[in-house]
């Protein structure tokens, strides 16, 4: 799961450096200001979860009982395609039914997050 994980992590850190670069030079100009911001703060959080993706593989790699890891790493993932996701198709396509998608995955990250707080319990 490390792997996969670690894997996942670097195509999505790499995605979000596309789509900031993307957001920054054939976006501005083009999007209002609303629906570039909704745009930038999917693509940081993105990242946000990218790179905390990789502290949970490095933590599965050296904690492979630490089953709760899993949960965390879904949960970031999930987080990023729902969150991320939603604010991409809100800003790019105005995709209006996406607007209640994207608390679900400030939810994902929040479980995510405490998640991986109960499980420092048993691994530190």
């Amino acid at each position: 799961m490390a792997r996969l994980f670690f894997a996942i992590a670097s195509l999505l850190g790499a995605l979000s450096v596309a789509g900031g670069a993307f957001g920054a030079h054939a976006l501005k100009g083009r999007l209002t200001e609303t629906a570039l911001n909704s745009f930038e703060t999917g693509v940081r959080y993105q990242m946000y979860h990218a790179i905390a993706l990789l502290v949970v593989a490095a933590l599965i790699a050296q904690y492979p009982n630490a089953k709760n890891l899993v949960a965390v790493g879904w949960s970031f993932v999930a987080g990023v395609v729902l969150f991320s996701g939603s604010l991409y198709g809100l800003s790019l396509g105005n995709i209006k039914a996406l607007g209640p998608v994207t608390p679900l995955g400030g939810v994902a990250f929040i479980m995510g997050w405490c998640l991986l707080a109960w499980t420092s319990r048993s691994i530190f």
